[in-house]
């Protein structure tokens, strides 16, 4: 399956001059976690999210109504593309640590994959399981934990999975609850 059968299209995203203000309260309308930082062009110059404002503006002291957006976010972005793989772009989220990435053509904002997005689909929901798992490591006490997790998770999504669970496996995830 494809990045582009999967991904968000209807993308907002933000100019990198705006304040810090504009950005929170864009995240608070379309209750979003984060948002595409883009040129004039459509060029992404890069991502910010909740987490970036609280911590490099409001938290350091900074005015948000006069911190600029370029100020604040992480100008260097793993992106998909459309015709990528799900899973590849699973694994660039696991790597990355990341829940979401922004996909581009060209240079040029297309559109957002989420592991929602990943996960919404039974035919990606392993993928999005291990990038739960990735991703969780750094909250959890061990990897192997993670991985427990994000497979009850599945179970809880997909009841047909335990299916293809060994029984094993499934009584070690459910004894963790």
């Amino acid at each position: 399956m494809k990045v582009r059968e999967i991904m968000t299209k209807q993308v907002i995203p933000i100019a990198p001059t705006e304040s810090v203000e504009v950005a929170a309260r864009t995240l608070a309308q379309y209750n979003i976690g984060s948002l595409p930082v883009c040129g004039s062009d459509g060029t992404l110059c890069g991502v910010v999210t909740d987490r970036d404002l609280v911590t490099r503006c409001v938290a350091a002291g900074k005015i948000p109504g006069k911190t600029r957006v370029r100020e604040v976010m992480s100008s260097a972005v793993t992106c998909a593309q459309p015709d990528m793989e799900v899973g590849v772009a699973a694994h660039l989220m696991g790597r990355q640590q990341v829940r979401r990435l922004p996909v581009t053509e060209n240079g040029r904002l297309c559109g957002m994959v989420s592991l929602a997005d990943m996960a919404a689909r039974e035919d990606s929901a392993m993928d999005a399981a291990d990038v739960l798992a990735e991703v969780s490591v750094n909250i959890s006490k061990s990897s192997n934990e993670a991985l427990l997790y994000a497979k009850f998770i599945l179970i809880i999504l997909y009841p047909s999975y335990t299916s293809t669970l060994p029984v094993n496996l499934f009584l070690k995830i459910y004894a963790r609850l």
